[in-house]
Parts: C-alpha cells; structure tokens; sequence
C-alpha cells in the first residue's frame, strides 16, 4: 500500500541505511515491497522508501522510466532495469531549469508545474552496498530531484506553481507518476 498526502510519514526526513543494515533481509524486504507496490502501478516510473512506510533514504527506478528517457532522447543508451538508489545525493544540478508536469503516487488524480533542473547527477549505493553515480537529464533527473523530496519530507504539491486534474484515463498517458 502506498501512503497518501495526509500521512506524517510522508513529511518526516528519511533515515540513512547504515553499513550494518546493507544486505540484510530487513533491507531486502523493503526493496521487494517497494519493487512490488511500484510495478502494481501502471503510470508509476519511481517510488520513495517513506512512500510505502519505510523511514529510509532508499528510492527505486522503474526500467520503463528508463524507456521513456530513451525515447525521447537522441542518445542511444541502453534500456535498464529497474535501479536502486541507496542513501541517494544529488551532487550536481545544471543550472537550466525547465516547468515539467508532475504526478505523485502519494497524491493521486493531481497534477503540478514544478520548476526542475534540466540534469541531475546522484551519487548513491546499490543493493550490494558499491557507490556509484548516474547522470540524468530529462525525466531521469526530475525523478532524482523528486524522490529526493520525498527522502528530505517534501513532497512536489510543497513547490508547484499550479495544479490541474486530470482523469486517471487521461494521465495515465500524459504524466509518469513519480
């Protein structure tokens, strides 16, 4: 289960995974639960550790995110599987920044105009605790900056500019529920 808007979970600042907890079966059981409540999502591209009640710096990208970015890109980068994203931080944004719509999988059926950078690069962990770093542009980099909201207790309804409904038909074909 997913938790929504009016959840204080939601607003509280995720704790890191420590050294400790790397390869754990606690840490494993999250990573499924997330896994699983993301792929029962149809529009869903990513998700938050706190989004499925777990207070951990963790978010996830769905392989299909990964897709659509290769779609709409020149670049022909290889299509991923879904990633993991252990004690994520952004340490670099571009300074372009582009008004993108965005959706939420803890505030259905809203929609907003987020003012996001262009690019984001995340330094992180994966499952088997390496650090690694990923350079994102596009849908890619406004899933980072998204999710890390979520890690930080912000969530984008906190910095849109407006909001629009839209029926679930429509968005599921306009907007990526992040």
């Amino acid at each position: 289960m997913i938790l929504q808007l009016d959840n204080p979970l939601l607003r509280k600042r995720a704790k890191p995974v420590l050294k400790k907890d790397m390869g754990t079966p606690r840490l494993r059981l999250a990573l499924q639960r997330m896994k699983k409540a993301l792929s029962a999502e149809e529009s869903g591209v990513a998700i938050a550790a706190p989004q499925i009640g777990v207070s951990w710096r963790i978010f996830i990208i769905a392989g299909r995110a990964f897709e659509m970015e290769k779609e709409s890109s020149p670049e022909k980068t290889p299509i991923s599987q879904t990633r993991v994203f252990i004690n994520p931080e952004i340490v670099r944004l571009s300074r372009a920044t582009h008004e993108v719509s965005e959706g939420c999988l803890s505030v259905r059926g809203i929609y907003g105009i987020v003012s996001r950078h262009e690019k984001a690069t995340v330094r992180a962990l994966n499952e088997a605790g390496e650090i690694f770093t990923y350079h994102g542009s596009g849908l890619i980099s406004q899933i980072f900056q998204h999710e890390i909201d979520h890690l930080e207790g912000v969530l984008y309804v906190d910095k849109a500019e407006r909001f629009e409904k839209e029926s679930a038909q429509e968005n599921s074909s306009k907007t990526p529920q992040l």
